[in-house]
């Protein structure tokens, strides 16, 4: 079969290769491109021939999927799939794959990282000390004893989760299903609106899709605590940002911390989230670690030798 690597996977060139060797070994054509593209005429020609496409997270639309002639199988580098043209999958049958699990770890940390800048002002202690201040005004709070609530506790959340266990908050959660494993980590679950209202601290980790575009909006923060922070490094459409940018100029939230929008960096100036109070904002840089990028890549070309073997793995229920 024909593969293409539409786009780089963060990881030496010298490791593609290795990758390439053995699917070629095994019978296959391989073609890698290390510049990535948006163009749907790009993208086109890049997927026309081939049997196996493999993309990251850049855009692959239904236009693009529709004019691939000879795709079986997408494989995408990423946990969500919301950015691939899954209407055009279903109607040619196109198997989709992703390396869910890759970036649990990277995630979590970039969730516990962004939580204690929040929480002990490390950018204004650095302009202080570098503006012959003092420690007047920073203040900080800890992460022990806080009630911490994570909506979506999948991989992903329950990762985060347990690191914020291991600070000593409690935690409890808003999911769709409830897990065993969860449960008896010692997390509670409980309806959205309880766990806006109670919590100090609120971590979203759901997927972008039908049933949770927008499920964060003024009502919901409303119910939140004025005390409380907001993060979120999942999927910047699960929120109304503008609505987020108001309760936080108006005081109404404590603070935010957010590394998705609802596009992709770079941010448009008027962007109101640019312009809100005690935000702490990251160019979609949670799932970036070396370590989660060598993973990504094994994870990936993994799902590509499974379908070529006739047994695939990790396909998306489309």
């Amino acid at each position: 079969m024909n593969i293409s690597l539409l786009e780089p996977l963060g990881i030496p060139a010298e490791e593609i290769g290795r990758y390439a060797h053995e699917l070629e070994e095994m019978g296959h054509t391989f073609t890698y491109y290390d510049q990535k593209t948006t163009d749907p005429e790009e993208l086109k020609a890049r997927s026309r021939g081939q049997d196996v496409v493999m993309i990251a997270n850049n855009p692959y639309p239904d236009e693009v999927v529709r004019e691939a002639d000879s795709l079986k199988m997408l494989a995408v580098a990423f946990t969500g799939i919301d950015h691939v043209g899954l209407d055009a999958c279903r109607e040619k049958g196109v198997q989709v794959c992703n390396c869910a699990g890759y970036s649990n770890v990277s995630v979590a940390e970039q969730v516990i990282g962004m939580t204690i800048h929040m929480l002990r002002f490390f950018g204004a202690g650095d302009s202080a000390v570098r503006s012959q201040g003092t420690s007047a005004g920073l203040t900080g709070s800890e992460i022990c004893g806080k009630k911490v609530g994570i909506i979506g506790c999948g991989q992903i959340g329950f990762m985060t989760a347990k690191l914020f266990q291991a600070f000593g908050a409690s935690v409890v959660a808003c999911a769709r299903h409830e897990r065993e494993e969860v449960k008896a980590a010692g997390i509670v679950y409980k309806p959205l609106d309880e766990l806006l209202a109670e919590c100090d601290i609120v971590s979203l980790h759901t997927p972008n899709n039908a049933q949770t575009r927008g499920m964060i909006g003024a009502r919901e923060l409303g119910l939140m605590k004025a005390s409380a922070l907001f993060i979120n490094c999942a999927r910047g459409p699960i929120v109304d940002n503008a609505a987020l940018a108001k309760a936080l100029n108006e005081g109404k939230l404590a603070g935010a911390a957010v590394d998705v929008f609802d596009m992709e960096p770079p941010i448009p100036e008027d962007y109101p989230l640019l312009h809100a109070k005690n935000i702490l904002l990251t160019p979609h840089v949670a799932f970036l670690t070396k370590e989660a990028m060598v993973r990504r890549a094994e994870i990936e070309f993994e799902n590509v030798k499974a379908f070529l073997n006739g047994s695939p793995r990790n396909l998306c229920g489309i």
